[in-house]
């Protein structure tokens, strides 16, 4: 089919027109809209002022390009057949003018910036894509001035943030867990690294099974959460900001972008970033330090070299995991009697761990139509020491302390990519292709110190009491726990994936998508080696029922899990077949009235297979099947001028359908709340007295959930209301932000408690 169609591309009815904006000053335009004269065609030009409009229709064309307060540019150009037709504008407005009606906060739904390469990995508009994905940009983080990845992730759809014991962040989504394991497409690790939010441009929150065009280490069943990195481009900038608050909170930022030379062929970029909290509790804290920079080599006109670094070192306390007995009573965190902001431990206890990445992509262009890039990442994920609280509460007043202590691990990830992406026809039929392989190796370290099930001490909350310090700790350790290597073994991932998504006419399209794995376990002493190969389809049909406006669509898609042999309590070993995951979804997205209102409304239905379970005796089984269904309501509107909305509704019904346990079947899965909704509203002013101050108002609910599939114990729901209060000139910005505006105890999906109110004031300047 490919050899057939090359010949007949350039017998296409249809042209692109790719080019790009500055400005007067001969600096690039960012995010201008423009669009095709007489037609719904049109685009947005990113950050470097690089624009792309493709299946133009042929003959001469006009480009209307749009900046708020002026009348349209008119440019006039001549499209041919099969032909990429460069569109070079320069505006009359120097990039200070341009930056002042970029901060008067005129531009159109500046918060519904859907358009991105790597969901489907190819250039696919959203309307386009039978797939449900949240995106949460650069703007919307500044706005709100998140410091964290948690309070970045509170604005997808359906997601409710946690903090693992081990240190990692995750959401939960569509009833599963989803972790934190995509950069810029890629494999990324933040188990137990953390996550610092200076170096993301965005976050992409892909939503339902994805193993298809990611991979299982990648994915889970709920989606993928991929962070978007800051780039290179082609004008000196600096910006420098300064964020301090509660609870000691100080952190500095910088971003530095610079051409190299005096062609802009080659520009270097660094962004890094200095976090020093303490801990709402009386002990505790987060200290970090980002450190990436990015370096970019236009090589030629069809080759292009991004090279980026980054590396985190952390060192902080863990969140505590609570664990209850039947004889404490205790059902839910609300009903401990301890207070809210009080710990078992005290912060010498701690963690240190870092994370160095590396990332190398190469893009040639072929042809006019075909573009390969090739892929090199190695992420190294690193814990010398990480102490982990696990308190067991033995009756309703005493609770039995005890400790993990993990460390040295190290986990090492290296991937290797290539993928091609082109277009072609086929008779009437217009093809988006996109074929890829992929080889993943994994190696790693675990070592860990465990007391087994003796507790170091208990004690009566109700009397007076000191915090579990790490020398007593490591005192307890000598006596009854030393530090024990886990088997680990190497892991090796060959895959061969597909895509192709045909266009039968300007209105309907259909997506075909296919994933093959082979997953090969060298094996640790006692386990032996083996093997897994997975398949998995995915397909997809959108039509637009009004062009370019409103489309409605349908998907069904597959995940899967690759798990490793598991050595029971009796010394047998159960070989685990391929977890698979298989969704049905159908919806509307809408992008209507000039793009002021996006919207996407879907119901899914996800079932798996082969499901695994541990009981009390730590024996595992393969015999469940789950059931997770629901449907999500986005919405992103800018009504008027100065006005943007966020909403976000998701309900979800995740269960144990069929178990061997009888006493499990029918239950809820373990942290899949039932309603999670997300809000947030802002307004500029419009008037020339007040341009440039704003103010900013919404939060997050989410709804009462349990932490085992036993549906013994329970997080309560919760509402956390945040308000902000900024002012914005074209050189600097300043913010307030005061979080969890009723001052609610509220606890994440892991137990975890979460801060009271606090406050974050945040200075940034560019020049």
């Amino acid at each position: 089919m490919i050899l057939s169609g090359v010949s007949a591309v350039a017998q296409t009815g249809r042209g692109t027109i790719r080019g790009t904006v500055t400005t007067a000053d001969s600096k690039p335009a960012a995010f201008v809209t423009i669009l095709i004269k007489g037609t719904n065609r049109g685009s947005l030009t990113d950050e470097t002022g690089q624009f792309t409009i493709k299946n133009v229709p042929t003959g001469p064309q006009s480009l209307l390009i749009f900046l708020i307060g002026y009348q349209p540019e008119e440019h006039t150009l001549q499209v041919q057949a099969g032909e990429i037709v460069a569109a070079n504008v320069q505006l009359a407005e120097t990039a200070q003018q341009l930056d002042e009606i970029v901060v008067s906060g005129l531009a159109t739904n500046r918060f519904a910036q859907k358009e991105t390469d790597y969901i489907a990995r190819m250039p696919l508009k959203n309307l386009e894509n039978p797939q449900v994905y949240t995106v949460i940009p650069k703007e919307l983080l500044k706005e709100q001035v998140a410091v964290s990845i948690n309070n970045a992730l509170s604005n997808a759809t359906g997601a409710a943030p946690v903090t693992y014991p081990a240190g990692g962040f995750g959401i939960t989504s569509r009833g599963f867990s989803t972790g934190i394991n995509a950069r810029n497409g890629l494999e990324t690790a933040a188990s137990r690294s953390s996550v610092d939010i200076g170096n993301v441009e965005r976050i992409e929150v892909i939503k339902g099974p994805s193993g298809t065009l990611f991979g299982s280490s990648i994915s889970s069943f709920g989606g993928v959460v991929n962070l978007v990195t800051k780039k290179p481009f082609e004008t000196a900038q600096t910006e420098v900001g300064y964020t301090f608050g509660s609870y000691g909170l100080n952190r500095f930022t910088v971003d530095v972008n610079t051409p190299v030379n005096a062609e802009k062929t080659a520009l270097f970029r660094i962004n890094a970033a200095v976090n020093r909290q303490n801990s709402f509790l009386n002990y505790g804290y987060n200290n970090t330090l980002l450190i990436a920079p990015s370096f970019s080599y236009k090589v030629s006109d069809r080759l292009t070299v991004l090279a980026d670094a980054e590396y985190l070192g952390v060192n902080q306390t863990r969140s505590t995991y609570t664990r209850v007995t039947a004889a404490s009573g205790i059902d839910n965190p609300a009903a401990i009697p301890l207070d809210y902001r009080k710990s078992l431990y005290l912060d010498d206890a701690n963690a240190i761990t870092t994370a160095s990445k590396f990332f190398l992509q190469a893009n040639y262009k072929l042809s006019s139509s075909w573009t390969s890039s090739t892929l090199f990442s190695f992420v190294s994920e690193n814990a010398k020491q990480s102490y982990q609280y696990y308190p067991t509460w033995i009756s309703p007043t005493s609770v039995a302390r005890n400790i993990l202590i993990y460390g040295p691990i190290y986990n090492n990830y290296t991937n290797l990519q290539q993928n091609f992406t082109g277009t072609l026809t086929t008779g009437p039929i217009d093809h988006k292709i996109l074929l890829g392989v992929n080889y993943r190796f994994y190696n790693g370290e675990f070592n860990y110190a465990s007391s087994g099930s003796r507790f170091v001490d208990t004690v009566n909350v109700t009397k007076t009491f000191t915090a579990l310090n790490k020398a007593k700790i490591d005192q307890f350790m000598l006596t009854y726990g030393s530090v024990i290597p886990f088997g680990v073994s190497d892991q090796s991932t060959y895959s061969v994936y597909g895509s192709d998504v045909l266009t039968f006419s300007d209105r309907l399209s259909a997506m075909l998508s296919l994933r093959l794995d082979r997953y090969d376990y060298k094996g640790v002493s006692g386990t032996d080696a083996y093997g897994q190969t997975s398949l998995a389809p995915k397909l997809g049909l959108v039509y637009q029922l009004v062009k370019d406006q409103v489309s409605i669509f349908g998907n069904y898609m597959s995940g899967f899990q690759n798990s490793a042999p598991v050595n029971q309590p009796d010394g047998s070993l159960l070989v685990l077949r391929p977890i698979y995951a298989n969704q049905s979804e159908g919806g509307i997205k809408a992008e209507a009235f000039g793009r002021k209102l996006n919207l996407s409304l879907s119901y899914y239905y996800i079932a798996i297979k082969n499901a695994t379970r541990t009981d009390a005796k730590s024996f595992t089984y393969q015999d469940g099947e789950q059931v997770s269904k629901g449907f999500e309501v986005e919405l992103i509107a800018n009504p008027v001028r100065g006005l943007n909305l966020v909403l976000g509704y998701a309900y979800n019904d995740n269960r144990i359908v069929k178990a061997s346990d009888a006493s499990i079947s029918g239950n809820k899965a373990a942290n899949a709340p039932t309603n999670v909704f997300n809000g947030w509203l802002s307004y500029k002013f419009q008037g020339k007295v007040l341009k440039g101050l704003g103010l900013g108002f919404g939060g997050n609910y989410v709804d009462k959930n349990f932490l085992t599939t036993a549906n013994t114990y329970y997080l309560p729901a919760y509402t956390a209301l945040n308000g902000t209060l900024f002012y914005e000139q074209p050189r600097w910005r300043f913010g307030l932000k005061l979080n969890n505006l009723g001052d609610q105890c509220y606890w994440d999906l892991y137990g975890s408690p979460q801060a009271p109110r606090n406050l974050a004031a945040n200075l940034t300047v560019r020049f």
